[in-house]
């Protein structure tokens, strides 16, 4: 499985956790990683059928921002506008990303728990997130569990390096998508149904 980071940040070089993730991505076996700012300059401007070429050669298309105004750095909107076109992501013809897997990697400020109902910011990150998830729906993409690292702000190096190994591990893994794990266990009691006792 070949997966491609977009990475959205306004300045990579100076964030702790989002640079911690890049690195660690870009030395990872079948990782691609893309840092959206370098590559579209102050006119956030991006070249169509480099960008498209690079979607396509990937199985497992990864969204890596830190969350801002609950949603993503405008280099990130910008990309999309730009890239996700019309006869390519969606319309006539467009099932161009047909069958990929779409996650989205994001890091906050605030803890956990203030992303709930009745907490400081009222609805959870699965609901927070449904833009992309629609967009991952519209252009035919399977959207997977996101991973999320909360509290950012305050996070001290030891728990922003423990991160890493957690990330790494759920953007790699190719049962993210439910119906493969699924898949494998119901192959697995086929071909032994005295494992279906311990399942059940």
């Amino acid at each position: 499985m070949k997966t491609l980071v977009l990475t959205a940040h306004p300045n990579l070089e100076k964030s702790r956790i989002n640079r911690a993730w890049f690195d660690a991505l870009a030395e990872a076996d079948s990782v691609t990683t893309r840092d959206l700012t370098a590559v579209g300059g102050a006119g956030m401007a991006f070249d169509l059928e480099t960008e498209q070429a690079l979607l396509l050669a990937h199985d497992r298309i990864v969204f890596q921002f830190p969350f801002y105004w609950y949603s993503a750095p405008p280099v990130m909107k910008a990309w999309m506008d730009q890239v996700l076109s019309y006869g390519f992501a969606y319309g006539p013809g467009g099932d161009k990303l047909k069958g990929r897997e779409f996650l989205v990697l994001v890091s906050t400020g605030g803890p956990a728990d203030s992303y709930h109902a009745g907490g400081y910011n009222n609805f959870s990150m699965d609901e927070l997130l449904k833009p992309f998830q629609q967009t991952a729906l519209l252009t035919g993409m399977t959207y997977l569990r996101p991973f999320v690292a909360h509290g950012m702000a305050v996070a001290t190096v030891e728990q922003i390096d423990a991160s890493v190994p957690e990330m790494l591990a759920h953007l790699t893994d190719p049962e993210l998508d439910p119906k493969v794990k699924q898949a494998r266990l119901l192959k697995a009691l086929a071909e032994d149904p005295t494992k279906a006792a311990a399942v059940s």
